[in-house]
């Protein structure tokens, strides 16, 4: 069972608000066992729309609209969907008894296009919005079902949870959806594809798995899809015991239970163990990660962003003379950053990062995406060199990432 979504309005497509909806719905339907098969943004446009209706109706069997049911001109769904159901608006006295309702409730007058908003599709099946004047509208074409509903989302989303879902499981069967998603750290994508080939290529038909990369780790979902839950739930589990022994040195965890930030946080707060950060190019993102975490307290004793290069020697106390000799992009100021910054918290752990991450070099002549993270524990200080390209952002990003990494893996040695 498929579905298309169709979103209209030019506020979209000019980038002026985001398409939410989209997401939600796909998430909804992927509860009950829907994969969406495409979605399309259109102009508020009539062409465009019955196009677009055209080719979803060829895609899909269950088609769901977003937008365009406002009572002003350039709101042109409902007229657009009579065109293509060869049909007529017609008054429905509940969508006008709730239109004048919620004016009543507001104290708001009621104008005659306000009104405009019970005129519906005749061959339509008013599904009545509790929270505002555009209802929904079911209908139905060569067995296949359409659904046009508000673009405000949080009337969309009442309308989906309260009438469109129970509906759709009332008219059709669907099979059951499951996904686990595995968080890996510190290989890339092509090289993590090419130690579970033979693991890949020998997965049953119903099992599909899709590398999600992004900065520093990858991604890997497993989606199983059929009728038979108990069949698809087993096997899931069955090829995630069989795949986590060939990534067992780069496995974080289930993207389901928690993030790696949050990996690290159970596994020092069991241990009893703290934390603290110094950051210089990072800019203060590691330590943002950890306290985005409820508890992060039991662990996290607090972070230096020592952006500037004063601040490394007046706060962190980093000696003049190595970032003389060396540049404030270097081994030596990376692991006197960590070591102080564990000192200063009296922490059991601590992570530093000095870096470039340009555009222009700072003060350091380190070649832009140039950074040093550095990991100190009570006995030891270690750090590593990395150059994450040329792009601030990529550079931010991916040494965040590495850093986070390291740290786990210096967790593990425990």
């Amino acid at each position: 069972m498929q579905a298309e979504i169709i979103t209209i309005g030019d506020e979209i497509l000019i980038g002026q608000i985001v398409d939410t909806n989209s997401a939600f719905l796909g998430k909804e339907f992927n509860k009950i066992g829907i994969s969406v098969y495409q979605i399309t943004s259109v102009q508020d446009d009539k062409a465009h729309i019955l196009k677009s209706l055209q080719e979803a109706e060829e895609n899909a069997d269950i088609i769901i609209i977003t937008g365009g049911l406002g009572p002003t001109k350039d709101d042109i769904t409902k007229h657009t969907l009579c065109q293509y159901f060869n049909d007529t608006l017609v008054e429905d006295e509940e969508v006008l008894a709730n239109v004048e309702q919620l004016f009543s409730k507001y104290n708001i007058p009621l104008l005659e296009v306000n009104k405009h908003q019970a005129l519906v599709p005749s061959k339509a099946k008013v599904l009545t919005n509790k929270y505002g004047t555009a209802p929904g509208m079911w209908m139905e074409k060569n067995g296949k079902v359409f659904v046009s509903l508000p673009g405000v989302p949080y009337e969309m989303k009442a309308l989906i949870l309260d009438l469109v879902i129970p509906k759709l499981r009332e008219q059709f069967k669907f099979p059951f959806i499951m996904h686990k998603t595995v968080l890996t750290y510190g290989l890339g994508e092509s090289s993590l594809a090419k130690r579970i080939e033979v693991w890949e290529d020998n997965l049953p038909s119903f099992i599909k798995l899709a590398y999600l990369p992004s900065l520093g780790r990858v991604r890997l979902r497993l989606s199983g899809k059929a009728m038979d839950k108990a069949k698809v739930e087993a096997e899931i589990e069955k090829q995630v015991a069989l795949l986590l022994p060939q990534i067992e040195d780069v496995f974080i965890g289930f993207e389901e239970d928690k993030s790696i930030e949050a990996v690290i946080g159970v596994q020092l707060t069991e241990m009893g163990k703290t934390l603290s950060i110094a950051e210089s190019c990072t800019g203060g993102n590691i330590a943002q990660a950890f306290t985005a975490n409820p508890g992060a307290s039991k662990y996290f004793k607090g972070s230096i962003v020592s952006y500037a290069t004063e601040s490394k020697v007046k706060i962190l106390e980093v000696p003049e003379s190595d970032i003389a000799t060396n540049s404030v992009v270097s081994k030596e100021v990376a692991e006197a950053m960590a070591k102080n910054v564990l000192t200063l918290f009296n922490s059991d752990y601590a992570i530093s990062t000095t870096g470039n991450a340009g555009p222009s070099k700072g003060d350091s002549d380190a070649e832009v995406g140039t950074v040093w993270i550095a990991i100190a524990t009570k006995d030891k200080v270690y750090s590593e060199v990395f150059n994450f390209g040329n792009h601030r952002e990529k550079v931010t990003v991916k040494a965040k990432n590495k850093a986070l990494e390291m740290l786990q893996k210096e967790i593990k040695k425990k």
